[in-house]
Order: structure tokens, then sequence, then C-alpha cells
């Protein structure tokens, strides 16, 4: 009985690695696309809009599926979730990438799977290894380090705008992976775009571009992704993969995520990846490792 225990504690956390690594390669591509976006809208509206229809999308999912409504004690993490990730996150970064570049944001990117651990331990109680703590810093210390050798341009407003938008995000990431060991990956997701839905239409209306027409077909491309697959399938896979294997632990996959999305670029929009780039890539797989090993719960 106590094998099959530990068997079924061991199924939980690999699936959790692999669920969560799905999500972080889908949260990847949202950078290369926003680009292809923005260069044609807004990011205000670009914001708005894939909140929009992915809240859209969202309804379908719950009637389609017929989900019960959520419990009273549910709506306040899901009221933080929506705030957290559905609007705070992608609405301070879209102001704050006017302020700084889109390097200089690796530098809080870095920081967020540090914020999503702290908030698994002061929020849900988790407790991981102290060796945990090490290899999660001195990840997050490659990432910031690679940024900040990219001789990027610095901006206190910038800079508070991203330090909050990853705050925000680590929460709603902490909530939304406890919410989910008892309401389901995608119906967390789902009602919180449902809940943020009529203020993100109200917005989308008023930020809107006068001449709809005038956008490419590849814009529109780079608008569905975000919006299917950013706001909505990538956290399906996230928030079951936080939930069974671990919020802190399974946290730290997100320091791969600015260097997928270099990657990406480098595929799609044919940008240069450095040796330095790869190097520091080495470095925070080794860090992420070392989380995996040491992140399960004392």
């Amino acid at each position: 009985m106590v094998n099959a225990a530990v068997d079924k504690i061991k199924s939980g956390t690999y699936s959790g690695w692999i669920n969560g690594l799905l999500g972080v390669v889908i949260f990847s591509g949202s950078l290369p696309a926003t680009r292809i976006a923005v260069l044609e809208m807004s990011p205000f509206f670009l914001t708005f809009l894939r909140a929009s229809i992915a809240g859209m999308l969202a309804i379908l999912l719950i009637v389609g599926f017929r989900q019960k409504r959520p419990q009273p004690a549910q709506l306040r993490p899901l009221i933080i979730v929506s705030i957290g990730v559905v609007i705070g996150f992608p609405l301070l970064t879209a102001i704050a990438l006017q302020h700084v570049t889109s390097a200089h944001s690796i530098v809080f990117l870095g920081l967020l799977p540090l914020t999503t651990a702290i908030f698994g331990v002061v929020r849900h109680g988790e407790r991981p290894h102290p060796a945990f703590w090490i290899f999660s810093v001195l990840g997050s210390l490659f990432v910031v380090g690679f940024a900040l050798k990219q001789n990027v341009s610095v901006s206190l407003t910038g800079d508070l705008l991203m330090l909050a938008a990853v705050v925000v995000c680590g929460l709603g990431y902490a909530e939304g992976a406890s919410l989910t060991r008892t309401l389901g990956g995608w119906q967390v997701i789902s009602w919180a775009l449902i809940i943020s839905l009529p203020l993100m239409l109200v917005a989308t209306f008023i930020t809107r571009p006068t001449a709809l027409s005038t956008l490419s077909a590849s814009a529109w491309l780079a608008v569905g992704y975000v919006s299917l697959f950013s706001m909505l399938i990538g956290f399906i896979f996230w928030y079951k993969g936080l939930a069974a294997g671990g919020i802190a632990a399974v946290g730290q996959l997100q320091l791969l995520q600015p260097f997928f999305g270099l990657a990406l670029s480098a595929t799609i929009l044919h940008e240069s990846v450095s040796p330095l780039m790869l190097a520091v890539t080495l470095g925070v797989i080794l860090c992420v490792a070392g989380s995996r090993k040491f992140g399960r719960r004392v």
C-alpha cells in the first residue's frame, strides 16, 4: 500500500512537470506573436481583445460541458486569478513596454518563478527543501544577468510597472494552481476569463483602432495565437502542472520561458541567437533540474 502511494505521488509529480513544460512552451510563443501584432495595433487594444476572445471561448466551454458555477468560497480566488493573469500582467506589461525594451523585461521574467514560489509558500503552505531556494535564486540570477548584459535602457516607470506585473502574475499563478485542485484547470482559467469579460469588452470597444480592415492576416493570426493559446490553452496545462507537481517546484520551469521565446523569435522573426544565450540557457536548465529534485514539500 505504501509503495502504491509513493508511485502515485511520483506519477503525479512527473505529470505536473510535463503539463507545466507544455504550458511554458505555449506561453513562450506569446512574445513573437505579440511583437507581430503590435506592429499594427495598440498594445492596449491587443491586451483587451485577446482577453475578450478568450472569455467568449470560455463561455462556450463552460456551457458546452455543462459545468456548475463556482462555490461562493471559490469566487475570491477566481477574482485574484482574473486580476493577476487575465488583466494585471498583460496590461501592466503592455504599459511597461512603452518605457522599456523587450530585452529589459527579461530581467523581471527571471524573477517570476521566485515570486510564484514565494506565494506558494505564503498563501498555500508549501515547504520546499532549503536547497530548492538556492537553485531558484541562482536560476533567477542567470536570467537577470543575461538581460543586464544586453545593454538595455533603464526606466524607473517601466521597471516599477514590470515589477508590479511580476508580483500580480505570481499571485495569480499560485491562486489558480491551488484552486485547480478542487475546481479543475480549464475551469479555473475559464471562470477567471468570464469574470473579467464585461470589463474587457468595454475596454476593447474604447481602444479599438479606427479601421480594423487595414490589419494584415499575420496580425490577426498573432491575435488568434495569444487569444486561444496564451490566454486559454496554455493556462489549462500550466495550472494542471502547478497543482500536480507543486506550485514552487513546477513554477521554476518559467525560467526557461524567455529562452524558448528568444528561440522562437530567431526562427519566426529571424533574430540572432548569441553563444551567451545558449550558455545561460544550459545554466538555467541545470537550475530547473535542481529545483525539480528538491522541490517536493518537506
